[in-house]
């Protein structure tokens, strides 16, 4: 193996043995810090079942789920805001531009104005509402000259999710005022409604999605080179952009049915992997994967320590992350 490629596998290593120990330090802070205060020696003890049972319930009911649901929300963000990013050419993509969200808010949103109240169906009705979006901005693409086009990818997305807002408003137009609280708390974004169940069917949707993007990782080296040296390589483009557009998406939409909408996730954490040296897509969904777990870890636990015992909407808090960040990067793109 060459020198630099050697370097830089040794620089992927060291990127995510640090990315594993910042999860796990985020964690054990996570568990401890709250409204009642863990020492971090009875955590453990806790994990067993073994002292008092508050702390007990405290620490495996309540802020465990919260935290690792936290935690597998910025790995698939992370995981598909690099590949669309990679896909699509472009270090500002992320999932929420291309009617993501949209689509996920009107599923979650037209199932609370009926009534439903079971967090399962909500969850279901969210992806089913994202999973269509997604399909339906790339037909719009397709239909309009170019299914791999990434502006009109990004563009279509754009209409896509202003029809959503549009429908959405519709939808709440006359809903009960408890049922539009629930409504627009969702579409803030939060993990505090977490439980194991939501844990397993996230970290599941995140194994199913994520795995194959990681295993394209070449192929989406090859297409960030562009169509004319990806063609030439043999690469399929329009079946391969197709293929990772609508896996990527189907992943923020995981998340987004999981914990609502938490937007910049997917922006930001795969451009500080490539800052600080990850730059073959593998190593960088990997690198990406543990930075937005423990990021979105951290911004759980500013949300629900800032003004507690309130929480603070998850979403608002990564935009106060991500807006200074999209700025910062638009005015160096166009430097």
């Amino acid at each position: 193996m060459s020198t630099p490629a050697r370097r830089a596998e040794i620089d992927a290593r060291l990127l995510a043995a640090l990315g594993v120990c910042g999860v796990v330090v985020m964690l054990a802070v996570a568990v401890a810090i709250g409204t009642v205060s863990v020492p971090i020696g009875e955590v453990w003890s806790a994990l067993r079942g073994v002292g008092d049972a508050t702390t007990v319930t405290i620490v495996r009911d309540l802020r465990v789920p919260r935290a690792l649901l936290a935690a597998l929300v910025g790995v698939g963000l992370s995981v598909s805001g690099g590949a669309l990013q990679g896909t699509l050419r472009n270090p500002l993509a992320e999932p929420f531009l291309l009617g993501v969200s949209g689509g996920a808010a009107v599923g979650a949103v037209i199932a609370t104005a009926l009534g439903i109240t079971s967090p399962l169906v909500v969850t279901v009705a969210a992806f089913v509402g994202a999973a269509f979006a997604t399909a339906l901005v790339s037909v719009i693409a397709r239909v309009a000259g170019g299914g791999s086009d990434t502006r009109l990818l990004l563009m279509a997305g754009v209409v896509v999710g202003a029809f959503a807002n549009a429908a959405i408003l519709v939808a709440l137009a006359d809903a009960p005022p408890e049922r539009l609280r629930g409504a627009l708390w969702w579409m803030m974004g939060s993990a505090a409604d977490a439980t194991w169940g939501a844990v397993a069917r996230l970290a599941v949707a995140i194994v199913v999605l994520a795995t194959p993007l990681i295993w394209w990782a070449r192929d989406i080296d090859v297409l960030a080179m562009g169509d004319d040296a990806a063609a030439s390589l043999g690469v399929d483009t329009v079946r391969t952009s197709r293929r990772v557009f609508l896996v990527a998406s189907w992943l923020a939409a995981a998340t987004v049915a999981a914990a609502g909408l938490v937007g910049f996730v997917g922006l930001v954490v795969p451009n500080i992997a490539r800052a600080v040296g990850a730059r073959h897509h593998r190593s960088m969904l990997l690198v990406s994967a543990l930075f937005g777990a423990a990021l979105m870890i951290g911004a759980d636990l500013l949300a629900r320590t800032a003004r507690a015992p309130a929480d603070l909407p998850l979403g608002a808090v990564t935009a106060l992350i991500g807006v200074p960040f999209f700025l910062l990067r638009m005015r160096r793109l166009a430097a």
